[in-house]
């Protein structure tokens, strides 16, 4: 029980340290007002682009793909994301405010947390799975980012859904073409495979180091600058939004996506196995995405409601992550 509890929060209090680093470099001035800003926009445009290019390239391979776990991973989001729009729309009539909330529900810290979740907890394989998967649901999180956001924002007060609109932020969105980059020079990669080509990405050694370094820079880079956005005033401005947020995050949404799961191993998809479990640990667990409260701020949603999401969801998860390890070991798919 001790080691469940201390991985869980070695997972994530790494992330709320850095945060209240942020924090504290702004409260002594040497983070200003001006260089947050474009710190949010650096991560925004190219640091966090990156590094979705470089995790999806670095998928070993595509031909081995359980397209079963797949699907019910990405069919689970969905499914999610369409709830957490029907609840938070009855929970809010503040546009800005639903479009954070929303995030909130769906959007997993997949690519910072996730990730090196599912490797600690099923090895090698719950790593190979956790980046098969990390290929369909970041691209599908962005998508359903931008949607969200595109309709709850603080200048569409009324939720007016504008298809051109959002069609245009998702092929203009930074993030997703990360990951589009990404698939397409896997799948370069792939066919070099087939024709016995030898030649990889790899071995434009400065070209690979270089992504390499702007993909490590990224998460440390992205959570100072959201410490030094944090705002503790907010707290009590929004402390009904913030609990609530974090309640589904951190408890509705891993029950409904664990259990579902667990349903469909007991009746038709029995190969589903730990790796498989590391990897939705990842989708429906862990606290909400960075990327949710640095997107808010670009495309006009309460960014503050959004930071404070993030903060406190992994704060919770720290307890809430280490009870279903406990559970799904004790059930001895772990």
């Amino acid at each position: 029980m001790l080691d469940a509890f201390l991985f869980a929060a070695n997972a994530v209090l790494p992330i709320v340290i850095l945060i209240a680093f942020g924090y504290i470099l702004k409260r002594i001035g040497l983070f200003t007002k001006d260089f947050l800003n474009i710190g949010n926009k650096l991560t925004f445009r190219v640091l966090l682009p990156v590094m979705l290019f470089y995790n999806v390239y670095n998928v070993d391979s595509l031909s081995d793909i359980n397209w079963g776990f797949v699907l019910y991973g990405i069919l689970a989001v969905l499914v999610i994301f369409f709830i957490g729009i029907a609840v938070m729309c009855a929970f809010t009539k503040d546009n800005a405010k639903r479009g954070s909330l929303i995030q909130s529900v769906f959007r997993s810290n997949y690519a910072i947390i996730g990730l090196p979740l599912a490797e600690s907890l099923f090895g090698a394989k719950g790593a190979a799975a956790a980046g098969v998967m990390s290929a369909f649901c970041v691209p599908t999180f962005n998508i359903l980012g931008v949607v969200a956001l595109s309709i709850f924002n603080g200048s569409n007060e009324k939720g007016k859904i504008d298809v051109k609109k959002i069609l245009k932020g998702i092929v203009t969105n930074p993030l997703i073409l990360g990951t589009v980059a990404g698939v397409a020079v896997l799948g370069v990669r792939e066919l070099f495979v087939l024709g016995n080509i030898t030649f990889r990405l790899k071995d434009i050694e400065f070209l690979y180091e270089a992504l390499g370094d702007l993909k490590a820079i990224c998460t440390p880079f992205a959570l100072l600058v959201l410490g030094g956005k944090f705002e503790f005033s907010a707290v009590s401005r929004l402390w009904k939004e913030i609990a609530f947020g974090t309640f589904v995050r951190t408890v509705a949404v891993p029950i409904l996506g664990l259990g579902g799961a667990l349903i469909l191993r007991a009746t038709i998809m029995p190969e589903l196995s730990g790796e498989h479990f590391a990897t939705y640990m990842g989708v429906f667990a862990t606290p909400v995405a960075v990327a949710s409260a640095i997107m808010a701020k670009e495309m006009g949603a309460d960014d503050d409601l959004a930071g404070q999401l993030v903060v406190w969801t992994s704060l919770v998860s720290a307890v809430t992550i280490f009870i279903y390890v406990t559970v799904l070991r004790t059930m001895g798919i772990f």
